[in-house]
């Protein structure tokens, strides 16, 4: 068992995260709107949690270095440049879409939602595995 620290802490609030979109992607294919909504609020919220916990987590603690040799470099290093590229994109892609929902402009809402969602579910997910790759699988 992994002991529950706030890196932990950020890494679930991200899986929370990914955990939402996938059942708001559900939700909203079966036209249970409300629960596409919810689920949508949720990962949301999952996702400011996790931003505000992740800048606080790294005001306190600095950079932790990544620990693996060889192969896991570059692979680590590609992740998570990736992850963090994509999540500052994602910033501005996951408001467009979240204030056309909630003006009630679901025809635009419907137009960059895929975009949104794939770049979301892709950040939550890469998140998960920068804090599986540095804390547990190449752990310092």
């Amino acid at each position: 068992m992994f002991a529950f620290d706030q890196a932990s802490l950020n890494a679930s609030l991200n899986a929370t995260s990914g955990v939402a979109l996938l059942a708001g992607y559900a939700f909203v294919r079966q036209g249970k709107i409300p629960a596409h909504r919810l689920s949508m609020l949720l990962a949301t919220a999952a996702s400011l949690l996790f931003l505000g916990s992740y800048v606080n987590y790294h005001l306190r603690a600095g950079s932790v270095h990544f620990a693996g040799t060889g192969w896991s470099r570059p692979v680590y290093f590609s992740v998570l440049l990736s992850h963090t590229v994509l999540a500052v994109v994602n910033v501005g892609f996951v408001a467009v879409t979240l204030t056309r929902a909630l003006r009630g402009r679901f025809e635009l809402h419907r137009r960059v939602a895929p975009y949104t969602w794939w770049l979301w579910m892709y950040v939550s997910v890469t998140g998960v595995l920068v804090y599986f790759m540095l804390y547990h699988w190449f752990p310092a």
